[in-house]
């Protein structure tokens, strides 16, 4: 029986693997003999609040586990909660650790990325400055791909598996008529393209691919965009755009038909619209019917689309970082190294999370074409291995089941 009780939490936007991380937490600790498994309500927010389960009472049993490995969006809820700088509020650092010394925690998993770094960076920092032995723990999580130090992200090889599937589709659907259109898929990434770049896997022998992809690291030249449409307007085409490409003066394409945008409580400017904006320029310069399609949240929630790989990598995260902690490890987060690519070999670290809270990795420069327009091979050979297998869904009047929690 280990000694101490511990407590996870979700938190930032949601993936559709992002419960299998907390189904490995859970199981491994469970495993270790912890007399209580505490879930967060909604993050450290919700822990404020004073708002957590027992775990134990709402996972019974494997058939639990497997639902919750299979389960989208996040099982605890989540948050978009900033923790401020210790010496801005030191009280609530104390009422946090208030609150985790009431329920005997000494063991505390933050399953989340960028953001949900930088708050397991700060408790962990505040518990060594009050000599408090509570280990703090990081497990990744983002579709976005963009957490430093680590290869991938529990999350991106579902989410990449769903918009390669989706962009697949859309450009049969674009040749079935006898005149050209033009589709432009917006896909979610803010500063880092990696998402969007997952769109070069749909081409293949039975797909001609997409005619551009656009990503944030690159500097969105409008004109530039407008001719290379121009140019193969006599036939349909199907572009796919971040939803954060800006131009060389740092305005996002989707605030010039929208104005001022909303913030959230990190400071991250609401982005939606970018689609639109663009097919709004085509239909005016070309005359070409246009379509615009926003992804939106359903490239993070399309579990009936989850990579297997990416469940059980989830799943490994969850469990590696229990192990990590129960072996003295604090303030860190669990990593992945590839050995190889084909063969596919990956196995984990753990590094210091001050290495990884508030550091962005984008999509290397020289995976992007020189006229920073599309990618080339080297993205598709790393997406690749990370979108292989499938979920068997447990299926309840035709539909896929989920474990709710109520």
């Amino acid at each position: 029986m280990k000694k101490g009780n511990v407590i996870v939490g979700q938190s930032g936007g949601p993936t559709s693997v992002i419960n299998s991380s907390l189904a490995g937490v859970f199981k491994a600790a469970k495993d270790g003999g912890v007399d209580k498994i505490y879930g967060m309500r909604n993050g450290i927010q919700g822990l404020l609040e004073n708002k957590y389960v027992d775990l134990k009472e709402y996972l019974k049993d494997g058939l639990d586990i497997e639902l919750l490995k299979r389960t989208p969006s996040s099982y605890l809820g989540s948050c978009r909660f900033k923790l401020p700088e210790i010496s801005e509020n030191e009280q609530m650092f104390k009422d946090i650790f208030a609150i985790l010394e009431k329920l005997e925690v000494k063991y505390f998993f933050y399953i989340g990325g960028n953001d949900s770094m930088d708050t397991t960076k700060k408790l962990s920092e505040y518990a060594k400055a009050i000599n408090s032995d509570i280990r703090f723990m990081g497990v990744p999580k983002t579709i976005d791909n963009d957490l430093a130090v680590t290869d991938h992200t529990p999350g991106y090889g579902s989410a990449a598996k769903y918009i390669g599937s989706s962009i697949k589709e859309i450009i049969r659907d674009g040749l079935v008529y006898n005149y050209p259109s033009i589709t432009v898929v917006e896909i979610m990434g803010r500063n880092a393209g990696w998402l969007t770049a997952a769109a070069a896997i749909a081409k293949g022998d039975d797909c001609e691919g997409v005619d551009m992809i656009c990503l944030p690291e690159v500097d969105f030249d409008i004109d530039k965009f407008l001719a290379k449409v121009e140019e193969n307007k006599t036939r349909s085409q199907v572009i796919a755009v971040s939803e954060g490409i800006k131009t060389k003066e740092g305005k996002y394409v989707c605030e010039m038909s929208r104005g001022d945008v909303g913030t959230d409580s990190f400071g991250h400017k609401a982005l939606s619209g970018t689609s639109q904006y663009l097919c709004q320029l085509i239909g005016e310069k070309t005359g070409c019917k246009t379509r615009s399609v926003e992804f939106s949240t359903l490239q993070r929630c399309a579990s009936h689309m989850a990579s297997r790989t990416d469940v059980e990598e989830a799943f490994i995260a969850g469990s590696k970082a229990v192990e990590a902690a129960f072996d003295g490890e604090t303030g860190k987060v669990v990593i992945f190294e590839r050995i190889s690519t084909a063969p596919y070999q990956m196995i984990t670290h753990v590094a210091d999370v001050d290495k990884i809270a508030n550091v962005e990795k984008k999509v290397p420069m020289e995976w992007i074409t020189s006229d920073g327009m599309n990618v080339n091979d080297k993205i598709t050979e790393y997406i690749r291995p990370l979108i292989q297998g499938e979920m068997t869904q447990i299926m309840v009047n035709g539909l896929p089941k989920h474990i709710v929690l109520k």
